[in-house]
């Protein structure tokens, strides 16, 4: 059974609110399986209804008028008695029935029940309902397995990944023994990933076939979505589906309308690109004309670079065997051999880590400007800008990019990050971290902000 960090979000989330719960994500993250684990642990009764498993559902309860009312139909829906207090009611893939999105101010206020729901974001429906109840309901993003979920799925001791992390926060060198081992178990996650299928089948037979046979079936999934939720743009999204490895394969790594058809504008296929974005399929990583906060003034909307939402999707998309070339050609990189022809490690690496930047919360952007150069991301950190470049090769500390933009003092960025492949060193105000420590780079958490105003004298 995988551990999701999810699990102690839900935990925290119905001791500190009555509020309801929408999880969203794309298919397979593991949205129902994490919240039914909850579920039928916390609670005495655990009611699921899945509206694409009922289609009858949505019907019965489109029609309420009322809390009260539906209630009374929800009962006739499950056989698991509703017990107030004590009864958490789960509407699953809510996309088929949005009704009850808005519906859930009304069951809240009602107040018998504890409610969650979950939706794909490939169907896109939910995207302009998430204020819809304000104040009666939050949302929380699902994402595939990040790295730290992935290690200890492969079971890394919790007090190493705390000594790795340590490490980190203290910019000290990893053990050499346990850097190696990190090495290794990041180049399987390059192939495995961190869809729950395929990282439970790896768990399970350790036969990377059968993994990319459960990472193919989601793909297959994905192009279905694209057919069933799109039909107008369907050609278009699942022709740029398919383009994502070969552009990532690119030398700039930048997505070119003219590998679509160059005589098409970029507002013809906008929407596609959005949809894919919305269905937490692909990852646009949008270009800054400034390194400056905050990042989004600055953004340009026709120019970014599009990752994969999971690096297994991505190594499977690639020929038949790559995932046996990744492990070959990255232990040849330790041993100062050349890269097999074809393979454009860097472009595997950054999509690792826009892949674990997003789903530690962080808006994905890029910096590029003739003069200065290119930084492969840029994020806001504790209200700054943080660069990060991502080097997949021996020559880490050559960034001609990072160092014009560090040297200019118009910017005033006080660090920036390499990952790479070695150990961690510094230089001046640029930290060297191995590739794996990106999954400790996180945005800082805000608690509660109490603000006591002294009003003495003019009040009564």
């Amino acid at each position: 059974m995988l551990k999701r960090k999810i699990d102690s979000y839900l935990e925290q989330f119905y001791k500190r609110t009555n509020k309801a719960l929408l999880v969203t994500g794309a298919r397979q993250t593991g949205k129902s399986f994490s919240i039914r684990q909850y579920g039928t642990a916390h609670y005495e009764n655990f009611v699921e209804i899945n509206f694409i498993e009922q289609p009858g559902a949505a019907e019965i309860l489109k029609g309420a008028k009322n809390s009260q009312d539906i209630l009374v139909r929800l009962s006739l829906l499950t056989s698991t008695p509703l017990v107030a207090g004590k009864t958490l009611v789960f509407f699953d893939e809510v996309q088929e029935c949005p009704e009850m999105v808005t519906a859930i101010k009304f069951l809240v206020d009602e107040g018998s029940y504890r409610y969650i729901l979950s939706g794909s974001l490939l169907g896109v429906e939910l995207k302009d309902l998430r204020s819809e109840p304000v104040g009666y309901m939050d949302v929380k993003d699902m994402y595939p397995l990040d790295l730290e979920e992935f290690l200890l799925a492969m079971g890394v001791s919790r007090q190493v990944t705390d000594g790795m992390q340590k490490a980190f926060e203290q910019q000290q060198p990893v053990d050499e023994f346990v850097h190696k081992k990190m090495m290794e178990l990041f180049r399987l996650y390059l192939i495995v990933g961190g869809m729950p299928a395929a990282v439970q089948k790896y768990v399970d037979t350790h036969n990377l076939q059968d993994v990319m046979a459960e990472q193919q079936a989601i793909i297959r999934l994905y192009k279905r979505d694209i057919t069933k939720y799109d039909k107008n743009h369907k050609l278009y999204i699942d022709e740029i589906f398919e383009l994502i490895p070969s552009e990532l394969n690119a030398k700039n790594k930048r997505f070119i309308l003219k590998d679509l058809n160059e005589n098409l504008k970029f507002s013809r296929y906008e929407n596609s690109f959005l949809w894919l974005k919305n269905a937490g399929v692909a990852l646009p990583t949008y270009n800054v004309e400034e390194p400056v906060v905050p990042l989004k003034l600055s953004r340009s909307r026709n120019l970014f670079k599009l990752f994969q939402s999971d690096i297994g999707l991505l190594a499977c998309q690639y020929a038949e065997g790559f995932q046996l070339r990744i492990i070959r050609s990255a232990e040849g990189r330790l041993q100062g051999k050349k890269d097999e022809k074809g393979i454009n490690f860097g472009s595997i690496f950054e999509n690792m880590v826009a892949q674990e930047l997003q789903a530690h919360g962080f808006e994905l952007y890029y910096f590029n400007s003739k003069k200065q150069g290119e930084l492969d991301f840029i994020i806001e950190k504790d209200g700054q800008a943080l660069p990060i470049e991502v080097k997949s090769g021996k020559d880490y500390q050559r960034h001609n990019a990072l160092s014009n933009v560090m040297g200019n003092a118009d910017y005033a960025i006080p660090r920036a990050i390499v990952f790479c492949n070695d150990n961690v060193s510094m230089s001046g105000n640029i930290v060297y971290l191995p590739i794996y420590m990106v999954t400790f780079l996180k945005k800082e958490e805000i608690g509660e902000v109490i603000y006591d105003l002294d009003l003495e004298g003019i009040t009564d």
